[in-house]
């Protein structure tokens, strides 16, 4: 078990790494993925049952994530690679020709940690309710998580499965989602409002929890409360309440760093806020 300041210790750097991949290329998507830095960071060092240096496309018996809202990839890498799921010196080749890793995840090119190719929104909860279901069909209790974006949700796709996960009594899935409250074209409430998210998933028999995405104790303690209430005959889902751009200041409270790269003033500017923890790629 991690302590809170080793976590942070890799989440900042994670960040680090987040900003650098999408500087290098002058292409990316840092505003949700330094808001789920921390999310990240407690899930797969503190949460997942799996096994980074034994990874299989099955996931026999350990636990699963698939990242549906794809364009957060660059924290998802970082935090693949930090994990042990490949060299971390392979995030240099993040969204280059012929990388392995790609602005949205893929699976041709066979990267470790990726089950999935995603990034076209609203698939990502109805794959996991695939692979829960299969879960269930051969007595592995092991889970499924799902992170969204709540902008994503916009997509109807998503609430078949909403609805189809409470009519089944899919009870081993986790969906996450990361409320921002902004997306591409602004404010999500100003693009199509989403109006009281808790009561909707209630209103399709899910358990709904709530929490600060950016407070890493508190992330720990919701997704283990999820965990202990999964095979009680309901699905969960998490409202995860991030700031987009968290741990640059002049990142935070806008839609403008949805998918901008930083100049080479602002890298510097960026790197300043959040100092190296773990050692740069």
């Amino acid at each position: 078990m991690a302590t809170i300041s080793e976590l942070e210790k890799i989440s900042t750097q994670v960040r680090r790494d987040v900003l650098r991949m999408i500087h290098a290329v002058k292409s990316g998507h840092p505003g949700g993925a330094l808001g789920c830095a921390d999310f990240f960071t407690v899930l797969y060092n503190e949460i997942l049952i799996h096994h980074p240096k034994n990874f299989t496309m099955e996931g026999k018996n350990e636990d699963i994530f698939f990242l549906s809202n794809g364009h957060l990839s660059a924290v998802w890498y970082s935090t693949l690679a930090r994990c042990g799921y490949f060299d971390i010196k392979e995030l240099a080749t993040f969204r280059k020709l012929h990388s392995r890793l790609q602005g949205h995840p893929t699976t041709a090119e066979g990267l470790e940690g990726v089950r999935i190719a995603s990034g076209s929104l609203g698939q990502g909860l109805s794959v996991g309710l695939g692979a829960a279901i299969s879960k269930k069909l051969n007595k592995d209790n092991s889970l499924i998580y799902v992170l969204t974006g709540d902008g994503e949700l916009q997509e109807g796709q998503n609430w078949e499965a909403i609805m189809f996960a409470g009519s089944k009594k899919t009870d081993n899935i986790i969906a996450v989602v990361d409320y921002n409250g902004k997306q591409i074209d602004g404010p999500t409430n100003s693009v199509i409002s989403l109006g009281n998210l808790k009561a909707k998933w209630e209103s399709f028999d899910w358990t709904v929890l709530e929490m600060n995405g950016n407070h890493i104790p508190e992330v720990i303690e919701t997704l283990n409360k999820a965990k202990s209430l999964t095979h009680k005959g309901k699905p969960i889902v998490i409202l995860m309440k991030t700031e987009m751009g968290y741990g640059v200041d002049f990142m935070m409270g806008t839609h403008k760093w949805h998918g901008q790269a930083p100049s080479d003033e602002q890298l510097t500017n960026a790197l300043s806020q959040l100092k190296e923890t773990l050692g740069d790629y």
